[in-house]
């Protein structure tokens, strides 16, 4: 694959991701919910730190939740130089074309995630109690590199009470699949599943 071509690849993701989260961000209150399926649903939440909603600031208890934020937010923007780079030195180098194919996706999920941590505290109003307006009068929810990342892709595909003679949950009320998520959340999954089932191919000398 080319530069050219993962770029374009790249850029198809980051739409797909920023229109979807901008069309939700201005069209759905904080937690409102849509049916489309039984199994599936849109549902608008916003999550202000790591995977499955957790903060730096839960493992590191000196630092506070803005801080943590802020750290985050900049660790996310010098990670995505570096995936930036392994990409361009894996199409230079002509590397099998599944590494390159994962690094795109990957590189395009991470960036989808940024621009909602760098931009979207200034560029939205909040949306608790009220659908928020694109760059409102009064300003944003929050300052530049505080943004909340916006998800909404919710799968409860089952419900229902675990068995007892589970050890540890059984007889607990369980979702499968319990996570909100968004596209740029399938890019970076599919860009890992891709390195880790198919890894011979993707690391081939050949």
């Amino acid at each position: 694959m080319t530069l050219k071509k993962s770029i374009l690849f790249i850029v198809l993701i980051l739409f797909i991701d920023q229109i979807s989260k901008i069309y939700i961000k201005t069209h759905f209150v904080i937690g409102e919910e849509l049916k489309v399926l039984s199994w599936f649903r849109i549902y608008f939440v916003e999550n202000d730190g790591m995977a499955w909603g957790t903060k730096l600031s839960d493992f590191i208890s000196f630092i506070s939740d803005r801080t943590a934020k802020l750290s985050l937010t900049i660790f996310r923007i010098v990670a995505i130089f570096g995936i930036g780079y392994w990409l361009y030195d894996a199409v230079k180098k002509q590397q099998s074309p599944v590494l390159i194919w994962a690094i795109v996706f990957i590189f395009a999920g991470a960036l989808g995630n940024i621009l909602d941590s760098v931009f979207y505290g200034v560029l939205f109003n909040d949306s608790f109690g009220q659908v928020a307006s694109f760059l409102p009068p009064e300003g944003g929810y929050d300052t530049l590199l505080h943004g909340k990342v916006v998800d909404m892709l919710y799968f409860p595909i089952w419900k229902g009470y675990l068995p007892e003679w589970l050890p540890f949950y059984g007889g607990q009320y369980f979702t499968f699949f319990e996570p909100v998520f968004n596209v740029a959340d399938v890019a970076i999954s599919t860009g890992f599943g891709l390195l880790i089932f198919f890894n011979k191919k993707a690391f081939s000398k050949d």
